[in-house]
């Protein structure tokens, strides 16, 4: 396991300690999935990507109040993967909110949305046990609250149970699979990628410049996921934003009193320990 250590500061009695874990990427198929899945297990299937998941669980068990899991713990829809994860997700120390991937059928095979979305959540039997568009949890005076924005959207239901959220009177730390847009955060993406999109959740017109046609209309935000970031970066309440889907790690701040931390792949072994003081 690679652990990277971050403090949070809101004035908290008593510390709380949160496991940042991301993007797994289970690839798993067995005699109930098709040709299809059995290439793709085949292709990204590797067994280190269980074992550093253990380890990330076993770790959090022992230090941590907390396992919060941003999504991408599936790469792809299929009986296996779905019943690895179910089984996984019964553990009362795990967090989640869905990603992208723990919606993909075939990965990539198709354009992705909320049709795309309930089409595979149901496939599944009603997703994986746990709620995976929206959640929340209090741990130690801290309510930890997750929303799926795994396809750059959010959605006026979104602004209107965050703040039913914040009403509760506690500090929060926002949780989603894809990161808000942020300048150094684009920078250092570009400059590491510089032929590929960001990948990040708010661009404005002049950031989607370089982007691919496909990759402007997917990633561009509609007014709901306007209003949302507005909210998010303007309520005192919303202390830290953890985040993943670029399968590396970055700290930044969206406003001067707002941390964003995205975490690098767990199929890497990477975990985040977020000291919340």
């Amino acid at each position: 396991m690679k652990l990277l250590e971050s403090t949070v500061e809101i004035g908290l009695e008593k510390p709380v300690k949160l496991l940042h874990v991301t993007d797994t990427h289970l690839a798993l198929a067995d005699e109930r999935d098709d040709e299809r899945k059995h290439a793709l297990a085949g292709r990204l299937g590797d067994p280190n990507k269980e074992k550093y998941l253990k380890e990330h669980i076993a770790y959090a068990e022992e230090h941590c109040d907390l396992m919060v899991h941003t999504g991408d713990l599936m790469d792809f829809v299929s009986h296996a993967n779905v019943d690895y994860a179910r089984e996984v997700l019964k553990n009362e120390k795990i967090f989640f909110i869905a990603g992208n991937h723990d919606y993909s059928q075939y990965v990539g095979e198709a354009w992705e949305d909320n049709a795309y979305r309930m089409n595979s959540y149901m496939q599944m039997g009603y997703g994986l046990g746990v709620p995976m568009f929206f959640n929340s949890r209090v741990v130690g005076g801290v309510n930890i609250v997750g929303i799926d924005n795994s396809y750059y959207l959010f959605e006026d239901w979104h602004l209107w149970r965050l703040k039913r959220e914040v009403e509760k009177g506690l500090p929060v730390i926002l949780a989603f699979h894809d990161p808000l847009f942020e300048q150094s955060l684009y920078d250092f993406h570009r400059q590491r990628v510089p032929n590929e999109c960001t990948y990040l959740v708010g661009c404005d017109e002049e950031h989607l410049l370089p982007y691919s046609e496909f990759r402007a209309v997917q990633q561009r935000p509609d007014a709901s996921t306007l209003r949302f970031i507005e909210y998010v970066k303007n309520e005192p309440a919303i202390r830290a934003i953890l985040t993943g889907h670029l399968h590396f790690s970055f700290e930044s701040s969206l406003t001067p009193t707002l941390p964003q931390f995205v975490t690098g792949g767990a199929y890497e072994g990477v975990a985040r320990e977020v000291t919340v003081l």
